[in-house]
């Protein structure tokens, strides 16, 4: 049998020979902790403290602002300095709390946490919702609402995305092999939620020492599998990780629940744990900082709201004439135009590069190649679709079925006239979503 895996994909060259064999460091802040109210999807957290008061480490500092929201606990004790605007690692400038840490640390008492088998169902969702833990590979979703569907006896699956399929990004990689026995002791929580579902962790090929410990600690646990994903980008793609693990598929206008699938990435699932088997909120993250742009790549475990500038110094800085700074992956990560940012639920890798290729490059006319075509996870027609999106074509965009890309830039990788297809489409992709929902 071959290995699981989606059609369409490309194989960039992954770099995570940089940081894959750097233990995790713990990394304490030195400075102020900012934290954004707006690290999710949905509405914004709502401040519970004022400029001046005095704040714990474990302390909720904003409630959520709604049922599609979550909350943010501080990850120091110190003083609120100030609640105002700050830029976030995608470039927006977000609401924010200031922390003024006073490096004591000082924890606020939680309360007594039952056994996971006193636990119930509705116990165990009010927990992860009281952590304020959301996606953290990247989406952002509040993970109480993804464990809430309607009809949760015909969930079938809980995936774990093991895959780290985005180059350089080594973070997912060091927890599952320092730490696994939280990933799986988080499923175990997370099967707890849906008495007919089987957990499974689809781990690429290119981890088999991940595969080995995973494989031994879920020896004897009928509801759990491991399973071995082709190393391929976007192998850990939602909609490309359900499909290459169960052979359903889904479109934009489905939920995965709806193919009666839940997939949470490794960081998520071990927060999980701790909310519910230790009664720890949702405080820190690991942390890859890569790129032949930065002195010492290396992974980090780093405290929310944590300035990027730190995380970088702590890795050597950034060597002379680095040209590109990127928050996240290569594929789908945000430029930055400055270190000034914090740490947040869903950073996952500081990127540095001393030469930007993507500035570099000079498009030119399409040479209908259809390698993107190829390369598309979607099973969309790239080139058309960008061909559409710069004329601001929206009613043909949407036809052409444009609102299923997911806007992973494979298409960009492969095309030879290096053309902003991901860009273009995305650009639009984002507009006509907006229109669909003004409808």
């Amino acid at each position: 049998m071959g290995l699981l895996t989606f059609k369409g994909g490309v194989h960039p060259n992954d770099g995570k020979s940089l940081s894959k064999d750097k233990a995790i460091i713990t990394l304490l802040p030195q400075g102020d902790l900012v934290y954004p109210l707006s690290q999710h999807i949905g509405a914004p957290a709502n401040p519970v403290v004022a400029k001046g008061d005095r704040v714990l480490k474990g302390q909720k500092i904003a409630e959520a602002g709604g049922f599609v929201s979550a909350p943010i606990y501080s990850s120091v004790s110190g003083t609120v300095k100030a609640i105002e605007p700050h830029i976030n690692p995608t470039g927006a400038k977000v609401n924010s709390i200031v922390v003024e840490n006073d490096g004591e640390y000082e924890e606020a008492e939680h309360p007594q946490v039952k056994p996971l088998e006193e636990l119930t169902k509705e116990e165990i969702l009010n927990m992860i919702a009281d952590a304020g833990i959301v996606g953290m590979g990247g989406a952002g979703f509040p993970t109480r609402v993804k464990l809430s569907p309607k009809e949760p006896e015909k969930i079938d699956y809980i995936i774990a995305n093991c895959a780290e399929c985005e180059p350089y990004i080594t973070a997912d990689y060091r927890r599952m092999m320092e730490s696994p026995e939280l990933l799986v002791g988080g499923m175990k929580v997370i099967l707890k939620l849906f008495d007919n579902a089987k957990g499974i962790f689809g781990v690429e090929d290119n981890k088999p020492d991940c595969i080995e410990k995973l494989k031994a600690l879920v020896k004897g646990e009928p509801r759990m599998e491991v399973v071995t994903l082709m190393t391929k980008y976007p192998q850990g793609a939602e909609r490309q990780l359900i499909y290459a693990t169960t052979k359903r598929a889904i479109n934009s206008s489905m939920l995965p629940a709806d193919a009666g699938c839940v997939v949470d990435n490794v960081e998520t699932i071990i927060s999980i744990y701790n909310a519910v088997v230790k009664g720890i909120p949702s405080m820190e993250r690991v942390v890859t900082v890569s790129g032949d742009g930065v002195e010492n790549p290396g992974n980090y475990k780093v405290l929310f709201g944590t300035n990027q500038k730190e995380l970088v110094e702590a890795a050597g800085g950034l060597k002379e004439g680095t040209e590109k700074v990127i928050s996240g992956g290569p594929m789908m990560g945000f430029a930055m135009y400055t270190l000034d940012t914090p740490i947040t639920k869903t950073s996952s890798s500081i990127l540095c590069l001393t030469k930007d290729e993507v500035a570099a490059c000079e498009p030119t006319a399409c040479i209908n190649c259809g390698r993107c075509v190829e390369a598309c996870p979607s099973r969309i027609i790239p080139s058309r679709l960008a061909d559409m999106a710069e004329r601001h074509d929206e009613e043909a965009f949407v036809k052409q079925n444009g609102l299923e890309c997911v806007e992973c830039g494979s298409c960009s990788y492969v095309c030879p006239a290096k053309r902003h297809l991901k860009q273009s489409i995305g650009s639009m992709r984002k507009t006509a979503l907006a229109n669909k929902k003004k409808k």
